[in-house]
């Protein structure tokens, strides 16, 4: 099982990017996310709907103490994962990423204590990139992608767009 923690929502200025978040969460194989920070309810609707429309499983939570969060997650196994440009290139951490892992990403600043909380700081790259980015790249590299059936899908094609109700 992989869950994503999103730390710091702040409602003015994350919308998008923590809705992009779930998004990639839950198309590249995650089972949940939990949003922390400012709790948003148009980014929990809209994530929900996502799933209600593109299939799932996939689930969405919000929870005000992301410490709690982590301490809940640790004492049940899982591997605690932050995703930082100044952590371990993940290429050298993978073969220690399975199992159940909850995948920390931020948003405002990190605070410290996070980086000791963790099992593994993991960076994608060493420069400075989008969250979004960096959760795509770890999902990709640890799960196939998933198949969903929802109300509606994709039908791929090398011009336009087609989608079909199902």
């Amino acid at each position: 099982m992989i869950v994503v923690l999103r730390l710091g929502h702040r409602l003015k200025r994350d919308k998008r990017i923590t809705t992009h978040c779930g998004l990639v969460a839950r198309a590249f194989g995650a089972d949940k996310i939990i949003l922390s920070g400012e709790k948003d309810e148009n980014v929990i609707s809209s994530l929900k709907n996502v799933v209600d429309q593109w299939g799932g499983p996939f689930d969405i939570e919000y929870r005000k103490s992301w410490k709690s969060v982590i301490k809940e997650y640790k004492a049940k196994g899982f591997k605690i994962v932050h995703l930082t440009m100044y952590g371990i290139p993940y290429e050298k951490l993978l073969p220690k990423l399975k199992g159940n892992l909850l995948v920390i990403i931020g948003s405002e600043k990190v605070p410290a204590e996070v980086y000791d909380l963790t099992d593994y700081n993991v960076a994608i790259g060493n420069q400075p990139h989008s969250e979004v980015a960096a959760l795509a790249v770890l999902l990709r590299s640890l799960l196939p992608m998933p198949s969903f059936s929802g109300k509606i899908k994709i039908v791929p094609s090398e011009r336009g767009k087609r989608v079909e109700k199902i």
